[in-house]
């Protein structure tokens, strides 16, 4: 029903900046929140930002703490796109990225993109 396209990411050097976008097609008028996940080999995939989407007054974001003030999710609800631009890079940013969306029914994300590799090398 939701379908999620990600891109953006490589190998880049510590310190340096990516930015990943997730094309997003389907029922788009469904979804109320769109987030950015990250799983690091050998770990759990975990939770890395979040954007509400339909949302026209407000928009409300959430960060997990070791990417606040680096990271920063927007949305733009006409090219139908949810970015993730990501600053000042560390090693420990290295996982693949997946973007995913929850919809108000869902008590979880319940659609998830592909995935994309970020590489940041020390």
């Amino acid at each position: 029903q939701v379908q999620l396209v990600e891109s953006g990411g490589g190998l880049v050097q510590a310190g340096d900046s990516l930015r990943l976008s997730c094309a997003v097609s389907g029922r788009t008028f469904s979804i109320f929140k769109m987030g950015w996940f990250r799983q690091a080999p050998g770990k759990e995939r975990a939770f890395v930002a979040s954007i509400t989407w339909n949302t026209i007054n407000t928009i409300s974001t959430s960060y997990t703490d070791s990417v606040k003030g680096r990271f920063t999710i927007s949305r733009d609800n006409v090219q139908n796109t949810v970015s993730l631009q990501m600053n000042s890079l560390k090693p420990e940013d290295t996982a693949v990225y997946y973007c995913a969306a929850r919809r108000a029914t869902d008590y979880e994300y319940a659609f998830w993109g592909q995935g994309t590799q970020v590489t940041v090398s020390s």
